[in-house]
């Protein structure tokens, strides 16, 4: 029996222990109820296996200019057994309650577990056998998939930031594509989190082309802005390996993050300027 043929059976047992959406989500939901700043929205539902789930949303607005705010999205969790990004983006609400100067001029809006059914049972696969990350936009009938994608086009992001986990990497890389900006945001924040974990240098990651660290090429389906979307956001997906520690992996994405927020702040800054 194949691991793809094992990981489906898995996911339709129902396994008597599951992981806590509610526990790991604990942290943020506190923030939330006392936040001027932060609101938890868990009015995303759908069903699985006639259980009734929420797609958690959360929305930051940092410190405002005056003009619009920039509005970024980060997805975790897209794949359940990736706790390493679900952790990363629950740390990264944290910080900002914190120090939400780190967010002037956005609105950020987080979805931190995409996958809820695969986080439960600690599968990549959601309950329904499927990998989420390859059904975007291709006519999915998975209910996780239809509210992102209905989020996706409403919200009109002007960037996109999945964070992901690569059990055959050998170092922290990014992939890029969306707006011709987004080389420019890529480097520095493999540059941030270089300081924490070494970037993966190798010319071929996961199947695909890199260089330093970066590829401009991925697997059709992955969670994206909609076809046609115009102007195209800017689309970074964040991937660490998954040997290092928890906490140096949780902390390398949070600096990554802050390195995309502060740069895109500025080039924005700039443009408007010229």
């Amino acid at each position: 029996m194949s691991t793809a043929t094992i990981k489906r059976t898995m996911t339709n047992q129902h396994p008597a222990h599951r992981r806590s959406l509610s526990e790991t989500l604990a942290p943020i939901d506190r923030l939330a109820a006392t936040s001027v700043n932060l609101v938890a929205n868990h009015d995303l539902r759908f069903s699985s296996g006639g259980e009734s789930y929420t797609l958690p949303r959360y929305i930051f607005i940092g410190p405002q200019d005056g003009g619009r705010p920039l509005r970024i999205a980060i997805f975790a969790g897209v794949h359940g057994d990736e706790s390493e990004g679900i952790q990363a983006a629950v740390g990264f609400v944290r910080l900002l309650e914190s120090k939400p100067e780190l967010a002037r001029g956005y609105s950020l809006t987080i979805y931190p577990i995409c996958n809820p059914t695969g986080f439960e049972d600690d599968t990549r696969h959601s309950r329904g056998g499927k990998d989420l990350n390859r059904e975007f936009w291709r006519n999915s009938t998975e209910p996780e998939v239809r509210l992102l994608e209905a989020e996706l086009t409403s919200r009109a992001f002007d960037g996109l930031i999945a964070l992901h986990t690569d059990d055959t990497s050998e170092g922290f890389y990014g992939i890029v594509q969306g707006a011709t900006l987004t080389k420019h945001l890529i480097e520095p924040a493999l540059v941030a989190a270089e300081k924490i974990m070494a970037r993966d240098g190798r010319a071929i990651i996961d199947g695909f082309h890199a260089r330093n660290g970066i590829i401009t090429d991925c697997y059709e389906g992955v969670l994206a802005a909609p076809p046609g979307a115009r102007p195209r956001p800017f689309e970074i997906i964040l991937e660490t390996p998954k040997t290092p520690p928890a906490f140096v992996k949780e902390a390398a994405i949070v600096a990554a993050l802050q390195s995309i927020l502060h740069e895109y702040r500025e080039f924005i800054a700039y443009a408007s300027d010229i």
